[in-house]
């Protein structure tokens, strides 16, 4: 898909962050594609061309720009309607659906067809579905190749290269030069790191982000000894392949990008750890769109005044934030993260941090509790019940948090297993499925939040007034949950 010029003309003159990531700049006197804030001279209007993706201006014969580095924008944000079955794809693909089974099995995994999948890239995109992927795998490389001092074979494999000939000829191609050559002159974000230690990379973001009111929202509810959440950083312990590590992400005042650094040395799995950060807090967004959307409605606008650029946090792992969801049942905030962490401390998998001492627990995979006993926990016998059924759906292949499903299809479903009722399945859908649109209408609090002081209302009515809200109710229940809170410590 390529846009007119006529419609950025401002926000390109500008440099407008907003737009970071949202459309590609390709320059027909040089040949080459830049984002929107580019610092060179911004070339004239008749001579540009522009591109709804990085990989739509790479098949239009543009080279990335070696300036402002189009591999470090943003990404792609989330969409709804039938382009959201393409945002549904990007996350399978970041998760390597397609380095298994090709386009088929990444139709398959999201049940349409290939043909149709192919589609709705050109039209949301404008390009296949490999050629997205493979401007993905190349700006991954790239990414590495400034930010870090990880070995080239290590970059290789980490984005997904098959070989490091492929790697090299690659980049050859499209940069005139091989990757090493690239490194000359770059500042990594950390000097110390190997193959073995830890990898530290920047994470951009469009303006504005209320990254305190996300970490508030994350400390309040963090399983200790698997979470800690300080004033400007939050890390946990995870898995990968099977073996245990952790990441930690900072905020930095004044910056438009945050700080992650991944221990260990699963260099395979970086890129669909960066992917699933980028998903958990959101940083795809644009709320600056979100915020104004939001605001027409009287009922928001003072909310979406104290509280700009609030984003919806989204689970690290869906598995986990079930389980919690389920424990949580009529029980408030604290009580529930008191359950859970009695859980994990049980039933986890013991960890030792090199650098973060308050990480001691794996919370437990699916195959654990599925199995093992949780009484003696103060969890109620009808909950265990409802947690051991959600785990067996898990190792079954019945139940995925991965995006494979729809959030309509993943509420019935999740439903279908005794004790998770519609606000559970709901809420579950809000963390873990990156939808945008999601919403928990029955929720007690919500219901409070979204009323007038004279109103009471019901799950019903508060569904009806959502309707304008959408495509960004998500959004709406992060902001009134927010401004509730706010307005309960007054």
């Amino acid at each position: 898909m390529q846009w007119q010029p006529d419609e950025f003309e401002q926000a390109r003159q500008a440099r407008d962050p907003h737009f970071d990531g949202r459309v590609y700049i390709g320059v027909l006197s040089t040949g080459i594609y830049c984002r929107p804030i580019c610092p060179v001279r911004i070339p004239r209007k008749e001579n540009i061309r522009l591109y709804a993706s990085a990989a739509a201006a790479a098949e239009a014969g543009f080279r990335p720009c070696l300036r402002c580095r189009p591999e470090s924008a943003p990404g792609t944000p989330a969409w709804i309607g039938s382009s959201h079955t393409v945002s549904r794809a990007l996350q399978l693909i970041a998760r390597g659906t397609l380095d298994d089974g090709g386009v088929p099995a990444l139709a398959a995994a999201l049940n349409i067809g290939a043909r149709q999948l192919s589609r709705l890239f050109r039209q949301h995109l404008g390009v296949s579905v490999l050629a997205v992927a493979n401007t993905q795998r190349l700006h991954f490389a790239k990414k590495l190749i400034d930010e870090t001092r990880l070995p080239m074979a290590s970059i290789c494999f980490a984005a997904g290269f098959s070989s490091v000939r492929r790697f090299n000829a690659i980049f050859q191609q499209v940069y005139g030069r091989a990757p090493s050559a690239l490194r000359k002159g770059t500042d990594p974000v950390s000097d110390a790191q190997s193959v073995f230690s830890d990898i530290v990379l920047r994470l951009n973001y469009r303006p504005p982000f209320n990254w305190r009111a996300m970490l508030d929202y994350l400390r309040l509810r963090a399983i200790p000894g698997v979470e800690h959440v300080t004033q400007d950083s939050y890390s946990r312990t995870i898995l990968l392949n099977g073996e245990a590590t952790e990441f930690e992400v900072r905020f930095l005042e004044g910056t438009h990008h945050l700080l992650l650094r991944v221990q260990g040395s699963q260099i395979r799995a970086l890129a669909q750890v960066v992917e699933r950060v980028n998903l958990m807090f959101d940083l795809k967004a644009v709320s600056s769109d979100v915020d104004v959307h939001l605001s027409a409605d009287a009922r928001l606008k003072a909310a979406v005044a104290a509280h700009p650029g609030i984003r919806v946090p989204v689970a690290w792992d869906g598995f986990e934030v079930a389980v919690r969801a389920v424990i949580g049942q009529q029980v408030s905030v604290k009580g529930a993260t008191t359950l859970v962490s009695r859980l994990a401390a049980a039933h986890g998998r013991d960890y030792r941090s090199v650098c973060n001492p308050a990480l001691t627990r794996v919370f437990p995979e699916p195959g654990i509790l599925a199995q093992v006993s949780l009484s003696g926990l103060g969890i109620t016998t009808r909950r265990i019940a409802a947690i051991q059924h959600l785990a067996r759906a898990v190792l079954e292949g019945n139940l995925r948090f991965d995006g494979s499903l729809d959030t309509s299809a993943f509420v019935a479903r999740i439903q279908q297993i005794p004790g998770i009722g519609p606000w559970t399945a709901q809420y579950i859908a809000l963390r873990a499925l990156n939808d945008a649109d999601a919403f928990p209408h029955s929720d007690l609090i919500l219901l409070r939040a979204a009323a007038k002081p004279d109103e009471t209302l019901t799950a019903a009515a508060l569904l009806a007034l959502a309707e304008r809200w959408r495509p960004w109710r998500a959004y709406a229940v992060m902001l009134l949950w927010r401004h509730y809170a706010h307005s309960q410590t007054l």
